[in-house]
Protein backbone atom coordinates (compact mmCIF):
# COMPACT_ATOMS: atom_id res chain seq x y z
CA UNK A 1 0.00 0.00 0.00
CA UNK A 2 2.75 2.41 0.98
CA UNK A 3 4.78 1.57 -2.09
CA UNK A 4 1.77 2.10 -4.35
CA UNK A 5 1.10 5.46 -2.75
CA UNK A 6 4.70 6.52 -3.35
CA UNK A 7 4.52 5.40 -6.99
CA UNK A 8 1.26 7.29 -7.49
CA UNK A 9 2.86 10.38 -5.96
CA UNK A 10 5.87 10.10 -8.26
CA UNK A 11 3.65 9.72 -11.33
CA UNK A 12 1.59 12.72 -10.22
CA UNK A 13 4.70 14.86 -9.84
CA UNK A 14 6.11 13.72 -13.18
CA UNK A 15 2.77 14.31 -14.89
CA UNK A 16 2.50 17.81 -13.48
CA UNK A 17 6.06 18.61 -14.52
CA UNK A 18 5.40 17.30 -18.03
CA UNK A 19 2.26 19.39 -18.38
CA UNK A 20 4.10 22.49 -17.15
CA UNK A 21 6.95 21.89 -19.58
CA UNK A 22 4.56 21.37 -22.51
CA UNK A 23 2.60 24.53 -21.67
CA UNK A 24 5.77 26.60 -21.37
CA UNK A 25 7.24 25.27 -24.62
CA UNK A 26 4.06 25.94 -26.63
CA UNK A 27 3.10 29.30 -25.08
CA UNK A 28 5.39 31.34 -27.33
CA UNK A 29 4.36 29.39 -30.41
CA UNK A 30 0.69 30.06 -29.67
CA UNK A 31 1.39 33.76 -29.11
CA UNK A 32 3.33 33.95 -32.39
CA UNK A 33 0.50 32.23 -34.28
CA UNK A 34 -2.07 34.61 -32.78
CA UNK A 35 0.12 37.59 -33.66
CA UNK A 36 0.48 36.41 -37.26
CA UNK A 37 -3.27 35.77 -37.56
CA UNK A 38 -4.09 39.22 -36.24
CA UNK A 39 -1.59 40.84 -38.61
CA UNK A 40 -3.11 38.99 -41.58
CA UNK A 41 -6.54 40.26 -40.63
CA UNK A 42 -5.28 43.82 -40.25
CA UNK A 43 -3.52 43.65 -43.62
CA UNK A 44 -6.76 42.66 -45.33
CA UNK A 45 -8.01 46.14 -44.41
CA UNK A 46 -4.74 48.11 -44.19
CA UNK A 47 -2.44 46.66 -46.88
CA UNK A 48 1.23 46.33 -45.89
CA UNK A 49 2.18 48.68 -48.76
CA UNK A 50 0.17 51.48 -47.13
CA UNK A 51 2.41 51.73 -44.05
CA UNK A 52 6.10 51.33 -43.22
CA UNK A 53 6.04 51.04 -39.43
CA UNK A 54 5.79 48.05 -37.08
CA UNK A 55 2.14 47.95 -36.08
CA UNK A 56 2.86 45.88 -32.98
CA UNK A 57 5.35 48.39 -31.61
CA UNK A 58 3.60 51.60 -32.62
CA UNK A 59 0.70 51.25 -30.20
CA UNK A 60 -1.29 53.20 -27.65
CA UNK A 61 -3.19 51.77 -24.69
CA UNK A 62 -6.69 53.23 -24.48
CA UNK A 63 -9.65 52.76 -22.16
CA UNK A 64 -13.20 53.94 -22.76
CA UNK A 65 -15.90 51.52 -21.54
CA UNK A 66 -18.87 53.37 -22.99
CA UNK A 67 -17.52 53.70 -26.52
CA UNK A 68 -15.31 50.63 -26.79
CA UNK A 69 -17.61 48.19 -25.02
CA UNK A 70 -15.24 46.93 -22.33
CA UNK A 71 -13.70 48.12 -19.08
CA UNK A 72 -10.43 46.43 -19.97
CA UNK A 73 -7.60 48.48 -21.50
CA UNK A 74 -7.37 48.11 -25.26
CA UNK A 75 -4.41 48.33 -27.59
CA UNK A 76 -4.77 50.74 -30.52
CA UNK A 77 -2.46 49.86 -33.41
CA UNK A 78 -1.24 52.83 -35.46
CA UNK A 79 -0.27 52.67 -39.12
CA UNK A 80 2.07 55.35 -40.47
CA UNK A 81 4.02 55.95 -43.64
CA UNK A 82 7.05 58.22 -43.73
CA UNK A 83 6.06 59.27 -40.21
CA UNK A 84 2.61 60.46 -41.31
CA UNK A 85 -0.57 58.93 -39.87
CA UNK A 86 -2.40 56.46 -42.09
CA UNK A 87 -4.90 54.59 -39.91
CA UNK A 88 -5.76 53.32 -36.43
CA UNK A 89 -6.87 49.78 -35.77
CA UNK A 90 -9.12 49.25 -32.75
CA UNK A 91 -10.57 46.06 -31.29
CA UNK A 92 -13.83 47.18 -29.68
CA UNK A 93 -16.41 44.85 -28.18
CA UNK A 94 -20.10 44.64 -29.02
CA UNK A 95 -21.37 43.53 -25.58
CA UNK A 96 -24.96 42.94 -26.66
CA UNK A 97 -24.70 40.16 -29.21
CA UNK A 98 -27.37 37.46 -29.21
CA UNK A 99 -25.13 34.93 -27.46
CA UNK A 100 -22.70 37.27 -25.75
CA UNK A 101 -19.94 39.68 -26.59
CA UNK A 102 -18.60 40.05 -30.12
CA UNK A 103 -15.00 41.19 -30.48
CA UNK A 104 -14.33 43.27 -33.58
CA UNK A 105 -11.43 44.70 -35.50
CA UNK A 106 -12.21 48.21 -36.75
CA UNK A 107 -9.73 49.93 -39.07
CA UNK A 108 -10.22 53.69 -39.38
CA UNK A 109 -8.28 55.83 -41.83
CA UNK A 110 -6.82 59.13 -40.66
CA UNK A 111 -9.63 61.07 -42.37
CA UNK A 112 -12.21 59.20 -40.28
CA UNK A 113 -13.50 56.82 -42.94
CA UNK A 114 -13.64 53.10 -42.30
CA UNK A 115 -11.11 50.95 -44.10
CA UNK A 116 -13.24 48.05 -42.96
CA UNK A 117 -14.44 45.86 -40.12
CA UNK A 118 -13.82 42.20 -39.29
CA UNK A 119 -14.93 39.85 -36.52
CA UNK A 120 -12.22 38.52 -34.22
CA UNK A 121 -14.39 36.33 -32.02
CA UNK A 122 -18.09 35.59 -31.60
CA UNK A 123 -20.49 32.93 -30.31
CA UNK A 124 -23.54 33.75 -32.40
CA UNK A 125 -25.98 31.15 -33.70
CA UNK A 126 -24.50 29.07 -36.55
CA UNK A 127 -26.33 29.66 -39.81
CA UNK A 128 -27.89 32.89 -38.54
CA UNK A 129 -25.87 35.36 -36.50
CA UNK A 130 -22.53 34.01 -37.65
CA UNK A 131 -23.21 35.64 -41.02
CA UNK A 132 -21.25 38.59 -39.64
CA UNK A 133 -18.10 36.57 -40.41
CA UNK A 134 -16.43 37.65 -43.68
CA UNK A 135 -15.97 34.03 -44.78
CA UNK A 136 -19.68 33.28 -44.34
CA UNK A 137 -21.34 36.24 -46.02
CA UNK A 138 -20.46 39.67 -47.50
CA UNK A 139 -22.49 41.42 -44.78
CA UNK A 140 -19.47 42.84 -42.90
CA UNK A 141 -18.11 44.48 -46.05
CA UNK A 142 -20.81 47.16 -46.09
CA UNK A 143 -18.89 49.19 -43.48
CA UNK A 144 -15.99 50.03 -45.81
CA UNK A 145 -15.96 53.73 -46.71
CA UNK A 146 -18.51 54.72 -44.07
CA UNK A 147 -17.90 57.46 -41.50
CA UNK A 148 -19.71 59.35 -38.75
CA UNK A 149 -21.33 61.57 -41.38
CA UNK A 150 -21.94 58.86 -43.94
CA UNK A 151 -24.54 57.84 -42.99
CA UNK A 152 -25.85 60.36 -40.48
CA UNK A 153 -26.77 59.54 -36.87
CA UNK A 154 -30.17 58.11 -37.83
CA UNK A 155 -28.63 56.03 -40.60
CA UNK A 156 -26.32 54.24 -38.17
CA UNK A 157 -28.71 51.39 -37.49
CA UNK A 158 -30.16 48.34 -39.19
CA UNK A 159 -33.03 48.85 -41.64
CA UNK A 160 -35.60 47.46 -39.20
CA UNK A 161 -34.70 50.37 -36.88
CA UNK A 162 -34.81 52.94 -39.69
CA UNK A 163 -31.09 52.78 -40.42
CA UNK A 164 -29.15 52.09 -43.60
CA UNK A 165 -27.46 48.79 -42.76
CA UNK A 166 -28.82 45.47 -43.92
CA UNK A 167 -29.88 42.80 -41.48
CA UNK A 168 -29.09 39.12 -41.74
CA UNK A 169 -31.86 36.78 -42.78
CA UNK A 170 -33.46 35.53 -39.60
CA UNK A 171 -31.19 37.59 -37.35
CA UNK A 172 -31.45 41.21 -36.23
CA UNK A 173 -29.91 41.33 -32.76
CA UNK A 174 -26.43 40.36 -33.95
CA UNK A 175 -26.07 42.90 -36.78
CA UNK A 176 -27.67 45.57 -34.60
CA UNK A 177 -25.00 45.00 -31.95
CA UNK A 178 -22.18 45.18 -34.52
CA UNK A 179 -23.49 48.36 -36.15
CA UNK A 180 -23.77 50.05 -32.75
CA UNK A 181 -20.25 48.99 -31.76
CA UNK A 182 -18.71 50.26 -35.01
CA UNK A 183 -20.57 53.56 -34.67
CA UNK A 184 -19.30 54.00 -31.12
CA UNK A 185 -15.75 53.19 -32.24
CA UNK A 186 -15.97 55.97 -34.84
CA UNK A 187 -17.12 58.39 -32.15
CA UNK A 188 -14.19 57.37 -29.97
CA UNK A 189 -11.80 57.95 -32.85
CA UNK A 190 -13.28 61.38 -33.64
CA UNK A 191 -12.87 62.42 -30.00
CA UNK A 192 -9.31 61.10 -29.64
CA UNK A 193 -7.75 61.27 -33.12
CA UNK A 194 -4.86 63.60 -32.36
CA UNK A 195 -4.07 61.83 -29.11
CA UNK A 196 -4.12 58.47 -30.85
CA UNK A 197 -1.49 59.65 -33.33
CA UNK A 198 0.92 61.15 -30.82
CA UNK A 199 4.57 60.12 -31.40
CA UNK A 200 5.13 56.45 -30.87
CA UNK A 201 6.75 55.04 -27.75
CA UNK A 202 8.13 51.63 -28.73
CA UNK A 203 6.86 48.85 -26.51
CA UNK A 204 7.05 45.10 -26.40
CA UNK A 205 4.46 43.34 -28.53
CA UNK A 206 1.20 43.08 -26.52
CA UNK A 207 -0.38 39.77 -25.58
CA UNK A 208 -3.32 38.57 -27.60
CA UNK A 209 -6.50 36.75 -26.73
CA UNK A 210 -6.68 33.11 -27.67
CA UNK A 211 -9.55 33.48 -30.13
CA UNK A 212 -8.42 32.89 -33.70
CA UNK A 213 -9.15 35.95 -35.88
CA UNK A 214 -10.95 35.50 -39.19
CA UNK A 215 -9.89 37.53 -42.21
Amino acid sequence: MGRNAVLLGVFAVLGTALLAFTEASTRQRIADNEREALLRTIHVLIPPTSHDNDLFRDTEEVREPLLLGTRDPMTAYRARKDGKPVAVILTPVAPDGYNGSIRLLVAIRYDGTLAGVRVLSQRETPGLGDGIEADRSPWIQQFAGKSLRNPNEVGWGVRRDGGQFDQLTGATITPRAVVKAVHRALKFYADRREQLFEPAHPTAPPPFAKETPHA
